[in-house]
């Protein structure tokens, strides 16, 4: 949890007069970052922060690591649709330079996801080069309601956050509850895959599988050892022989579906492979933020449809409704589970 201090003092070299009060915090990788105590313009680092500030705050959000398309805007509020594309700090794809960083005029930047001296470094960095407070959040899925309750804190939305917080540990104490009624039969056995060809996945421990281990399945690729994401061939996957197959994109789902390397694997006869939903984040991964909450529900329904009998179609409305603060119509939740059992 965020730790906060209310001082007087001076924040960093041009970015706050003396006489503006700041806040001392310590982030989720123990830094001490000087914050102002009011926040009303966030840059952020990556697409897990941009989906967090999103459903938290959406008039502070100072634009899109990527911008939506127009089959994603449709379930986006209207007053963020058009934002600019300020590009991603972290990560293989970084695209924004500090100085753009600095002529967007952020109270903070704000990045969510894996904590370790890579994105520590990354944080000190372009705090010391812009003068602006980069705050660090774990986003790791246990963290959830704890995460969304401290960056409310953060950034003056704590009514919010805690409703939004709340959600989250009653779907994550239904689940437990009902996962505990299960008989010690072994665990589905899952493998996820990444991209047209299938062949990215995460290790055991990597933030973009961790619902996996949520819901009560394993990870098939969890065998190769911990770790974040990486490449694996079909003859492995094969030799997994995993019961379900979760694919990211659907060219990868079609290509199991009809390449004959793949038919022997018992998840393929048995037509378990399943496409998440993906408007407007992602429910499974794409990013690994709190859009998952909803990837769980559907996993819960997928998986166990027995012990979770409640209408999904109302489930999915009321969880935009809170969380992306939209009103989908029939044919809109129709569009996202369309082809899902």
């Amino acid at each position: 949890m965020m730790k906060f201090l209310a001082v007087l003092a001076l924040a960093f070299v041009g970015l706050l007069p003396v006489s503006v009060q700041a806040r001392i915090i310590t982030d989720a990788a123990g830094r001490t970052v000087s914050v102002p105590d009011k926040i009303n313009r966030i840059v952020v680092a990556g697409p897990p922060a941009a989906v967090l500030v999103y459903v938290l705050a959406p008039e502070k959000l100072a634009g899109w690591v990527h911008a939506p398309d127009d089959a994603a805007k449709a379930y986006l509020m209207p007053s963020v649709q058009a934002l600019p594309t300020v590009g991603r700090l972290t990560g293989k794809g970084g695209t924004i330079s500090t100085q753009a960083v600095m002529d967007t005029k952020p109270d903070i930047i704000l990045d969510a996801g894996t904590v370790d001296p890579t994105y520590k470094a990354l944080a000190d960095k372009v705090q010391v080069e812009t003068g602006i407070p980069y705050v660090l959040i774990d986003g790791s899925f246990a963290r959830t309601a704890d995460t969304l309750r401290d960056v409310g804190a953060l950034i003056g939305v704590g009514d919010r956050a805690n409703k939004l917080a709340d959600y989250v540990d009653s779907t994550v104490k239904d689940l437990n509850d009902k996962l505990a009624t299960l008989p010690n039969d072994p665990r589905p056995r899952v493998y996820y895959g990444r991209g047209a060809d299938g062949l990215e996945t995460g290790l055991s421990g990597s933030i973009n599988l961790e619902i996996l281990d949520v819901v009560g399945t394993m990870n098939v690729a969890a065998a190769v050892g911990k770790g974040g994401l990486t490449k694996v061939t079909p003859q492995q996957i094969v030799g997994w022989n995993p019961d379900i197959i979760i694919a990211d994109d659907a060219n990868f789902a079609g290509l199991v579906k009809s390449d004959p390397q793949w038919a022997a694997i018992k998840a393929v006869k048995d037509g378990k492979v399943f496409v998440p939903p993906s408007l407007p984040f992602g429910w499974f991964d794409s990013p690994p933020g709190v859009n998952r909450l909803l990837g769980v529900r559907w996993l819960e329904k997928l998986l166990y449809p027995k012990l979770f009998r409640s209408n999904f179609t109302d489930d999915v409305k009321a969880f935009y409704k809170l969380f992306y603060q939209v009103d989908l119509t029939d044919d809109q939740v129709a569009t996202l589970l369309k082809g899902l059992k």
